[in-house]
């Protein structure tokens, strides 16, 4: 769907650092483009989708394992305390393509921002500070690595 961030990514009509990182079963794995650090992935269905309820029987099926293999890989390249994974779908105050974020937080995040789950995110956003587009290249390199060595 031109217009929504989500599918220009996938497309490439949008750039996208270090490319997908993998796709599997109608799910697509990419490193975040927004200010959440370095390691967050993004998981989304492939296809458009706006609601958790209108994903097919198959992608529904593969999400759980999509979710945790992509959570194991940000923890064993970040060695985090904690992977948050949370559904995000809005754009501009509507239903956007559905995508769950995650996301390695360190202690030392949530010290510097004195904040954890929502309101750390919100924080982060609101800061605004971006990884660099090297380190995000090299992370998504290792990450495929990762999980073509476990697929």
């Amino acid at each position: 769907m031109k217009g929504c961030l989500a599918c220009d990514l996938t497309s490439g009509r949008v750039a996208l650092p270090g490319g997908m990182v993998a796709e599997e079963h109608g799910w697509v794995v990419e490193h975040c483009v927004g200010p959440l650090g370095l390691g967050t992935l993004i998981v989304k269905p492939r296809r458009h989708v706006e609601h958790v309820a209108n994903l097919s029987d198959d992608e529904a099926l593969a999400m759980g394992r999509v979710l945790q293999q992509a959570a194991q890989i940000v923890g064993r390249l970040t060695d985090p305390d904690q992977v948050y994974v949370c559904l995000w779908s809005h754009a501009s105050r509507r239903p956007g393509h559905i995508h769950y974020v995650v996301q390695p937080v360190h202690l030392s995040t949530v010290e510097e921002f004195d904040a954890h789950g929502p309101r750390l995110q919100a924080m982060m956003f609101d800061k605004g500070e971006f990884p660099a587009a090297a380190a995000v290249t090299e992370f998504v390199a290792e990450a495929r690595s990762h999980w073509q060595a476990s697929s």
